[in-house]
């Protein structure tokens, strides 16, 4: 590896060469699977017979990715599931199967270069038992933290499940990377333009991160609990003055959050994927230095292209607040190795 070599990605994603018969024996109609095209370079997402996304072999192939690290000058990216993955919608023991087979197999991805690429686990949330046994269980059998998504069905971060699982993953010091999906609006007013990715995405981040805040959750979930919302925070920092206007006039936003929302907002962490240097600096003056770490969306276009480059570029980062994002923060969210 390459001195040139210094990031860390903590937000990338992946998927494994699952076939057609081997997810059908799971859920036949949702589980996800893997088609690759003839030559092996490119690919799709499969939901049953559906198309869901067109993919290339970053996706699948870890040789191919770290060849990929080695271009863009990442040191060590962090990889998780394809949020299709997820299966919170299945019967909780079969998508508990899902999420430990899921897991072993992200190992096995990371496996081929331990020292580039770490795995964040999966769980199956819909079950807060079965879900804390297999974070724990994938924490024990190597991966460094794990991934949610923000939402169960209609059961927000708020719920106390939701609760009950970040207050295990705080006292097992399971760092938690919290990501957008299944987004509000459906296919009825966000049809076409990627609008639930540009609009309903940002807008779920935000509702994951004030649920935690509106509800008083952060005020019953240890202070341990290491937690960060991909994208950026979503329209979270762009719009925490309007909470805070509505914490101090209206006693139905404050009855259960005995402070400011902007007081809670260190308690959080996201990503730097915001790809504007005005929100970047936005996002660090709300959310602080420290809380904000670098990621990628890699390997889907809807990512930074040139990893780093938005917070590489900005002239308002000091050399060691540039440290802290491009790197040093992750290594102490995810208590990782120093490089």
């Amino acid at each position: 590896m390459s001195g040139a070599l210094s990031m860390i990605d903590i937000h990338a994603h992946f998927l494994p060469q699952i076939g057609q018969q081997e997810a059908a024996a799971v859920e036949r109609e949702r589980a996800p699977w893997l088609r690759i095209d003839a030559g092996g370079e490119t690919g799709q997402i499969m939901v049953g017979e559906r198309e869901f996304r067109p993919v290339y072999r970053a996706l699948w192939d870890a040789d191919f990715r770290v060849a990929e690290l080695d271009a863009q000058g990442i040191a060590l990216q962090l990889v998780c599931a394809t949020p299709i993955m997820f299966g919170y919608a299945w019967e909780a023991g079969r998508a508990a199967d899902w999420a430990a087979q899921m897991n072993d197999k992200a190992l096995s991805f990371c496996a081929r270069h331990p020292t580039r690429l770490k795995a964040l686990a999966q769980v199956p949330l819909q079950d807060t038992a079965r879900a804390c046994a297999e974070a724990s269980r994938a924490m024990a059998a190597g991966c460094v933290g794990v991934q949610i998504g923000n939402h169960v069905g209609d059961k927000d971060l708020d719920h106390p499940d939701l609760v009950d699982f970040l207050i295990h993953c705080a006292d097992h010091r399971i760092p938690v990377l919290v990501h957008p999906w299944d987004m509000m609006g459906g296919p009825g007013r966000m049809k076409q333009w990627m609008l639930p990715w540009l609009v309903s995405m940002a807008a779920e981040t935000q509702l994951g991160m004030m649920s935690l805040i509106l509800s008083g959750a952060l005020e019953r979930i240890p202070t341990s609990l290491r937690i960060c919302f991909a994208h950026g925070g979503g329209s979270f920092a762009y719009l925490l003055g309007r909470a805070d206007n509505a914490w101090r006039q209206r006693d139905i936003v404050r009855k259960d959050c005995p402070r400011p929302p902007s007081e809670y907002a260190r308690r959080l962490h996201t990503d730097a994927i915001v790809f504007d240097p005005r929100a970047l600096h936005l996002l660090i003056d709300v959310m602080g230095v420290d809380n904000v770490m670098l990621g990628s969306d890699y390997p889907f276009p809807l990512g930074e292209q040139q990893v780093g480059s938005l917070v590489r570029g900005v002239d308002f980062l000091s050399g060691s607040q540039r440290a802290q994002i491009l790197s040093d923060n992750a290594r102490r969210f995810f208590a990782l190795p120093e490089g």
